[in-house]
């Protein structure tokens, strides 16, 4: 693979964790040439010139946008209709505007109207996070062994597509075309509604402390502390996801809640058998996890120091 530049600059409308994280990655394979970053938090964009991952970096997004040859939009997804209306008439022809959102359907619903005529959108999820947020939570690795997915239109231009694809590739990732509802479906089951549950857990702990006096969180389990993990992660980012991704999470939503009271029924009548197959039949899915290189069976008892 080459080590030359993909693109020439690279615009990162958003700077948190993943916008710094892509930031430091094209940084440790020259995947861009200039690198340049917006926020309009000023504690944001100060941090972020403390830490050095961009050439520039900018309060005004029009400005970050020039003559860019990628634009990443990687804020909250409910931020990105106000931001596409905005840079539009300041894109470069023949630039590609990508994202990094969680959900596709709205990005596109969102995004895609107010691209002109000559850019390339093509939207981009790449599955990896931690539950840090801010420029100073990125780190070139994350990407590493982790998938991105691209959802691009129908029409998209061939050369655009495989020259995003080379991009993340050198940014670390394993990446995958998909069709964008299909994305939002697959999500809904594997990240969306795991965050729910954890939150929901997370909170009812919260409404029980006045009552334990506070032993819920002195005596927390392994699996309780893997929740407030999840729980931790960014509010509004995930407040934007359910909002736009609602058809598909409440889809399965509805389908756990039925195998929800399928396991309430077996605990209640005692029922051994479809208890020991349910957990059989989920610890073989947490084997395939592992051996696919998605996670490792070393035990963690939260108390690593490296980031994730």
């Amino acid at each position: 693979m080459s080590n030359s530049p993909v693109y020439d600059k690279v615009a990162l409308i958003g700077v948190g964790l993943i916008g710094s994280s892509m930031a430091h990655a094209m940084r440790r394979d020259g995947v861009a040439s200039r690198i340049a970053g917006y926020s309009h938090r000023t504690e944001t964009l100060e941090k972020a010139r403390a830490i050095g991952f961009a050439d520039s970096l900018h309060d005004d997004v029009t400005d970050c946008v020039k003559d860019a040859d990628l634009v990443v939009l990687a804020t909250p997804v409910g931020a990105y209709a106000v931001l596409a209306e905005q840079i539009a008439p300041h894109l470069k022809p023949g630039a590609t505007v990508t994202d990094v959102g969680s959900v596709k359907s709205a990005v596109i619903r969102d995004v895609g109207p107010h691209v002109p005529e000559g850019v390339h959108f093509i939207p981009a999820h790449p599955i990896a996070g931690t539950e840090q947020s801010g420029p100073e939570a990125g780190f070139a690795e994350l990407f590493d062994g982790r998938w991105c997915i691209l959802t691009p239109l129908p029409g998209t231009d061939a050369a655009a597509l495989e020259r995003l694809k080379t991009f993340w590739h050198r940014l670390g990732s394993d990446v995958e075309v998909m069709d964008a509802r299909h994305h939002d479906l697959v999500l809904a089951i594997t990240s969306h509604l795991p965050h729910l549950i954890a939150y929901n857990i997370v909170g009812t702990a919260d409404d029980l402390q006045a009552v334990t006096k506070s032993e819920v969180i002195k005596y927390s389990a392994g699996g309780f502390r893997d929740f407030t993990r999840i729980a931790a992660s960014d509010p509004t980012m995930w407040r934007d996801v359910f909002l736009n991704n609602r058809e598909a999470v409440l889809e399965v939503l509805g389908r756990f809640s039925e195998d929800l009271s399928a396991l309430q029924r077996a605990i209640r009548w005692g029922d051994g058998e479809a208890l020991f197959n349910l957990f059989t039949r989920t610890r073989a899915i947490r084997r395939s996890i592992v051996d696919a290189g998605q996670d490792t069976a070393a035990p963690n008892f939260g108390r690593s120091k490296k980031p994730g």
